[in-house]
């Protein structure tokens, strides 16, 4: 948990910003150290508050889902990609959260209780899934964001709640809207990164490319075998070699290129990774989310090696299509494969131009500003349009082919002009029946047979209503004909 403040203030119009991420990885808790930084340059943020929900569950639940997820990567990989695809459909998961998760996430609930915050963002699908339920019953009313870290959108992130969502590509935008998510509740903004001021290497002539060589934050032992096979290249270079908190793993790199240690610069963990990447030509590793967004937004191309199947592969098959990056899927042609990025000629300047192109490195400052300057009642999408999201998306439907009772509608916020609910065409006559007005329009209020309605119902016209007393609507996209008043 890491706290910090600019000033000390309650005064109205002032945010209280929290930050909440999941250790899974370094990817969720560098994005939210990337939002943190942005909120520093917000002079309305008073107040900071950055937390990773695994440190505050129990040892048993942050091993299982922390430790236990490398252990799947290193060990049964095919394991990892299913579960991936396997969860990819939006809205596969649509009831409460399990005990277990409820129970570990109450030193959650009273943190967010004890900060007050005005708007939470959410680095990881597991706070968001929980801010959700939160927003539903009235325990939060802040502002709420769900911001990926990856390029391809997963269905995990889709909670039932929530005020923005940010992506990474405008592809991803795409795809949620074409199912039928309101377009002003999306928006691609890039995937969070800090930023520092280094400029971009100016190579003088006849100098060789510098190549820097990530094996992650926990040293994975691909690395030895990029550094191997580097030993065979016939183009000129230099390279540096990053092999994080693996410190045997520097020992036997440090060995390795003992024969060309005038071309290899070794090292451990470091807090130099943003000078590195803006002095490098290119770039040797993994596409993690985190790290690939860096590297665009230094201009930086990459030849991708070990990618963890899902999310990594996916990263690759997007950077790989704008052209910013190679990938080697065997380690006995690694040093080949750079070998030919450099030989022929103008091919890894324009990977570099590639890379810049796609670059986001504001990403941060568009996130908070989406959600701090954004609406301020959160969108809600009942559980049977939860169930004509999923159903459209497993029959390769979008929104638009939809009719009849089961098709889509939203309630669009008269006040704002921005969609504040998600539901059936068959939803809406409960909701007219007891809220429209002799005139036809839909006033939802406070108290009006509340406590005839469904227990959903109710939750979801707490969310919407935040405390006061009506919300004028307007109903969108009917396929048909609304059902009649009675």
């Amino acid at each position: 948990m890491r706290k910090t403040s600019a000033r000390k203030s309650n005064s109205a119009g002032e945010e209280r910003v929290m930050i909440l991420s999941a250790g899974v990885g370094s990817g969720h808790n560098s994005a939210a150290a990337a939002v943190e930084q942005a909120c520093a340059a917000r002079p309305d943020v008073v107040e900071v508050l950055v937390l990773d929900v695994l440190q505050v569950s129990s040892s048993l639940y942050r091993d299982v889902l922390g430790k236990g997820y490398f252990v799947l990567v290193e060990g049964l990989p095919w394991l990892i990609e299913w579960g991936y695809d396997a969860s990819d459909a939006p809205f596969r998961r649509r009831g409460p959260i399990d005990p277990w998760t409820r129970m570990n996430a109450l030193p959650v609930v009273r943190a967010i209780k004890r900060f007050r915050p005005t708007a939470i963002v959410c680095t990881h699908f597991l706070p968001a899934q929980l801010l959700a339920s939160l927003l539903l019953r009235g325990t939060v009313s802040a502002k709420t964001a769900v911001v990926t870290t990856d390029y391809d959108f997963q269905g995990l992130w889709l909670t039932s709640a929530f005020h923005s969502l940010f992506v990474a590509r405008e592809e991803g935008r795409v795809e949620l809207t074409a199912l039928g998510l309101p377009p002003d509740r999306v928006a691609a903004t890039g995937i969070p990164i800090t930023t520092t001021q280094h400029p971009a290497s100016a190579r003088h002539a006849g100098e060789p490319p510098e190549l820097l060589v990530s094996a992650g934050a926990k040293g994975g032992d691909y690395a030895a075998a990029v550094v191997r096979q580097m030993l065979h290249m016939r183009s000129p270079f230099t390279a540096t070699v990053v092999c994080g908190q693996n410190k045997e793993l520097r020992r036997r790199i440090e060995r390795l290129v003992t024969p060309a240690a005038n071309r290899f610069r070794v090292l451990g963990f470091t807090e130099e990774m943003p000078q590195l990447l803006h002095q490098a030509d290119l770039f040797v590793g993994k596409p993690g989310g985190l790290t690939a967004s860096e590297c665009m937004a230094a201009g930086l191309p990459m030849v991708l090696v070990n990618p963890i199947p899902g999310q990594e592969v996916r990263n690759g098959d997007y950077l790989m299509e704008q052209g910013a990056a190679v990938r080697c899927n065997t380690p006995a042609t690694i040093g080949w494969k750079i070998d030919e990025v450099l030989r022929e000629p103008g091919r890894l300047q324009r990977m570099q131009a590639a890379a810049q192109k796609i670059g986001r490195p504001n990403a941060a400052v568009d996130v908070l500003a989406g959600l701090l300057d954004g609406p301020s009642r959160p969108l809600v999408v009942t559980r049977a349009a939860q169930r004509t999201i999923l159903d459209a998306s497993q029959r390769l439907l979008v929104a638009s082919d939809l009719t009849g009772p089961t098709a889509l509608v939203r309630l669009v916020d008269e006040a704002t002009d921005r969609t504040v609910a998600l539901l059936r065409e068959e939803e809406l006559a409960d909701l007219q029946q007891r809220y429209a007005t002799p005139s036809g329009d839909l006033v939802l209020r406070n108290g009006q047979g509340a406590f005839l309605l469904r227990w959903e119902a109710r939750r979801f016209l707490r969310a919407i209503l935040r405390g006061d007393s009506e919300v004028p609507v307007r109903v969108e996209g009917l396929s048909t004909s609304p059902p009649a008043l009675p």
